[in-house]
């Protein structure tokens, strides 16, 4: 048997702690070291890792000297671009977490910095990896449902959680709601489309979360519903439908896949999917059972894993990303094209990095 890919987690808070809980299922993946400039959180970090685990204050420290082969990084959004910089003065693989950034420009710089790497490049998309999603996507793929021509994708869920200094309640830090919480949801337009975004418009606002919180005399300003709707350059039309004061909604994700002979539907966490015509002919309902292991190892209905099992195959036979750097910059640049639009009122094309 080879020897584990060894692994290094910069960021050992809630998504820190999940990747490690994830990594700890695969018989040859092996978390050596962590890092994270919070006590408590390194303390979580141990604690998932367990004892033999090295430790390290400064995620630098742990580049320059920890045993490791490849490092996940799931430190706060806004830190992203100055810790792939040290990344990249190393020859290590990376698994970072979304958004790949929070401006369009840190991700070009990015993209271009990946080209150049010797090691993988991965974003944390983790919806890509979700069950029922993935057979969705080979059934578009497929042409199941013919032509593709509109793609609708809601969550309503619960408010943001609390973090480490509470830097998720302001958009400067996270690059907005649409950036932070909905990139993963414009990269799955892009991948299930097969096409270019090329133009937003949107409409959201801040109307019931965190209005009464107050952090050094400033009240957070993250929305916390929109609609969005996505153009994209073959004719297909998406839209995001956000609200994120919906707690107990039966399912929290639903998305449709609708083409012109047919329609896809997917529950979360429901996990099932269901197929019909426009012939009549009888539904297919398929339903997906997630194994406990997976289910008690994150808040992702087994997708970390699943994420986390791609990387490392692609890590071991030299393989491509997956989920590239540019497809990363896609989906913040979809996402800031969406916060622009709702400021200015207006549709807003999306920027193109290339």
């Amino acid at each position: 048997m080879e020897e584990p890919i060894r692994y290094g987690i910069i960021g050992t808070g809630m998504m820190g702690c999940e990747h490690i809980l994830n990594l700890s299922l695969l018989p040859d993946a092996r978390v050596t070291a962590i890092a994270d400039a919070n006590e408590t959180s390194r303390s979580w970090g141990r604690s998932a890792a367990g004892d033999d685990v090295e430790v390290y204050e400064d995620y630098r420290d742990l580049l320059r000297s920890a045993p490791i082969d490849a490092v996940v990084v799931a430190t706060p959004n806004f830190t992203h671009f100055d810790v792939l910089q040290e990344v990249f003065r190393t020859h290590k693989h990376v698994l970072v977490e979304k958004p790949l950034c929070t401006e369009v420009e840190q991700c070009r710089r990015v993209v271009e910095s990946a080209a150049k790497h010797p090691g993988i490049v991965w974003v944390g998309m983790e919806y890509r990896y979700m069950q029922s999603v993935a057979r969705l996507i080979d059934e578009v793929h497929a042409g199941v449902v013919g032509r593709l021509w509109m793609l609708a994708i809601r969550e309503h869920r619960f408010p943001f959680l609390p973090k480490v200094g509470d830097w998720n309640r302001f958009a400067r830090n996270t690059g907005g709601t649409l950036v932070e919480k909905c990139c993963h949801f414009f990269d799955l337009m892009s991948l299930i489309t097969r096409q270019r975004p090329t133009r937003v418009y949107a409409s959201g606002a801040q109307n019931v979360n965190h209005l009464d919180e107050s952090y050094g005399g400033e009240v957070p300003d993250i929305i916390d519903n929109a609609y969005v709707i996505v153009d994209f350059d073959g004719g297909t039309r998406a839209l995001l439908d956000l609200c994120m004061f919906a707690e107990n909604s039966t399912n929290e994700v639903e998305m449709a896949a609708t083409g012109e002979s047919g329609k896809i539907e997917v529950f979360i966490p429901a996990h099932s999917l269901v197929l019909t015509h426009r012939d009549g002919s009888e539904p297919t309902r398929l339903d997906f059972k997630l194994d406990p292991r997976l289910r008690t190892a994150g808040a992702h209905h087994g997708s970390t894993y699943f994420e986390h099992r791609a990387f490392l195959d692609a890590i071991r036979r030299g393989g491509k990303p997956a989920v590239s750097a540019a497809d990363g910059a896609l989906a913040v640049a979809v996402g800031a094209a969406a916060e622009q639009s709702i400021r200015e009122r207006r549709p807003v094309d999306v920027a193109r990095w290339e």
